[in-house]
């Protein structure tokens, strides 16, 4: 199986279905048990055990049966009605029932814990859980905060959205997950890092891909690595093409520099920047290898591509540079307030549509909300629709940025990316973003792949700088972009330098 494959709660349940003569629920309780008992550790304290009232419970009722079978000890918190258990969750009830398990309906209080599982509802759930197993849930959160204790959650935390990512309240705040057959959207996007915590894919011995296309894919280098090839010596400047930057409005001088600088050190063999603000500085002095221009100018640049957005303002004379910059035969990255002025004119979302190729748009959700006409919960709701929308109503490939950066193609494809952290949350990081996409875009990448790897670097090199104590708290979007450049280049295998061997042999 595909570690990478995304797949959709009906998309499985459709899996499921066709093997549903398999043991895939004792398969499910294996699979969770393992690792519970290695979370649960010495044994001094019992483990904490929250079965629900669906198949969820039957693999909860499979882990409790196993971890018995190993001399753990176990409390099953449970409250439904045996009776209405599906055939497989009772079935899983009896076997716990018959080696000497039992159950109770409150949580004491007062045991300390070495672990918790929830086993609730899994992806069963699209609603805010109410009553007891509201109660429980919050229980469950202070508990495994009291006593220090790790809180596993079987295939999705309860109260998540396996496929939004939306959590309700109250939700668990695993410390653990482990999925099931693959791995769902929501794990990974929106509110699903923070509520899920390590993860865990057990396949079933199930391999979905084989018998269906998944519905998305988490982005990783293996989505783009064919285009990391060393450099040719033989080659100059004009071999890796001109990039430029259109923005720059007075008091946003900054971003433009933010996405020159990050296309610079990108590879890209000029980076041009027109400026809006008369001004603006003739010259970068932290990095003078920009090429400073007018923005008309600009646009009567030999370029191969243009990221359009970055401090460019809301002016009438920002407007008519984008209309320009939508005529331009270049490859074209639209971001900041470029989205902004799209959403706010109709006329431009055809001149976008009709393009000879498709554009780049890296929205946030305010952003996207605005370019689809909606709120900014309408889009966070289901950010992987909100992505595909904007695809197909733009016809561009869309950067939707955010927690798990939702990246959709015009053909219907999507992925979620996973690098990244909360150090991101500061002004100019998107204005980096648009200089290493457009550097990419000058050195002939195809569209969709420069949007893939550049989203991915991104969130790697702010990875990596928090790894080496440098935020998240505090982090700029400045430090992103020498360490990106550090990244690529390790990505990129570079041959050793030709040598000539001398001898001293007579």
């Amino acid at each position: 199986m595909n570690p990478s494959s995304l797949y959709l709660s009906t998309t499985l349940r459709r899996v499921e279905t066709r093997h549903a003569a398999e043991p895939l629920m004792q398969r499910a309780g294996a699979a969770a048990a393992e690792w519970a008992a290695t979370l649960a550790g010495d044994q001094n304290h019992p483990v904490l055990i929250l079965a629900g009232p669906g198949n969820n419970g039957g693999d909860t009722f499979e882990v409790a049966r196993l971890l018995q079978k190993r001399f753990f000890d176990v409390c099953v918190v449970f409250a439904a009605p045996p009776d209405k258990l599906p055939a497989d969750a009772a079935s899983a009830r009896q076997r716990y029932v018959a080696a000497g398990g039992a159950t109770t309906h409150a949580i004491p209080e007062e045991t300390r814990w070495s672990l918790i599982v929830d086993g609730l509802f899994g992806i069963g759930l699209t609603r805010a859980p109410e009553g007891d197993y509201a109660q429980w849930i919050t229980a469950a959160n202070r508990l495994a905060e009291r006593d220090h204790c790790p809180l596993l959650a079987l295939d999705c935390p309860s109260g998540l959205n396996a496929d939004t990512g939306i959590a309700q309240a109250p939700s668990i705040h695993a410390t653990h997950t482990i999925t099931f057959i693959a791995a769902k959207p929501g794990l990974f996007t929106a509110d699903g890092p923070d509520h899920c915590g390590e993860i865990r894919v057990a396949s079933l011995d199930l391999d979905p891909v084989s018998e269906t296309p998944p519905d998305g894919q988490r982005l990783s280098l293996a989505n783009f690595d064919s285009r990391l090839k060393p450099r040719r010596n033989n080659t100059h400047k004009g071999s890796f093409g001109s990039a430029g930057i259109l923005g720059g409005a007075k008091s946003m001088v900054g971003a433009a520099f933010l996405a020159g600088r990050a296309a610079l050190k990108m590879g890209a063999g000029r980076v041009y920047l027109g400026m809006l603000d008369p001004e603006a500085p003739s010259v970068d002095l932290l990095q003078p290898e920009l090429m400073m221009r007018r923005a008309d100018a600009l646009l009567q640049a030999d370029l191969q591509a243009l990221a359009c957005g970055p401090g460019l303002g809301r002016s009438a004379e920002a407007l008519r540079l984008l209309e320009q910059s939508l005529k331009a035969p270049v490859q074209l990255v639209l971001d900041a307030d470029a989205l902004n002025l799209l959403a706010e004119d109709s006329r431009l979302e055809g001149k976008l549509y009709n393009r000879v190729g498709p554009a780049i748009l890296t929205p946030h959700p305010a952003e996207a909300a605005r370019l689809l006409g909606c709120s900014v919960r309408d889009i966070q709701n289901d950010r992987v629709k909100a992505a595909c929308e904007l695809a197909e109503r733009y016809r561009s490939h869309i950067a939707l940025k955010g927690c798990g950066t939702l990246i959709a193609t015009v053909d219907g494809r999507w992925w979620i990316n996973t690098t990244g952290n909360p150090g991101m949350a500061t002004a100019g990081m998107g204005d980096v973003l648009s200089g290493l996409i457009v550097a990419l875009l000058a050195q002939n990448w195809p569209p969709e792949m420069a949007l893939l790897a550049a989203v991915h670097l991104h969130g790697a090199a702010a990875d990596r700088l928090v790894a080496h104590g440098c935020g998240p708290i505090g982090l700029t979007a400045g430090e992103i972009i020498d360490t990106s450049r550090d990244i690529f280049n390790e990505w990129v295998a570079v041959p050793p330098a030709c040598k000539i061997l001398t001898s001293n042999a007579a």
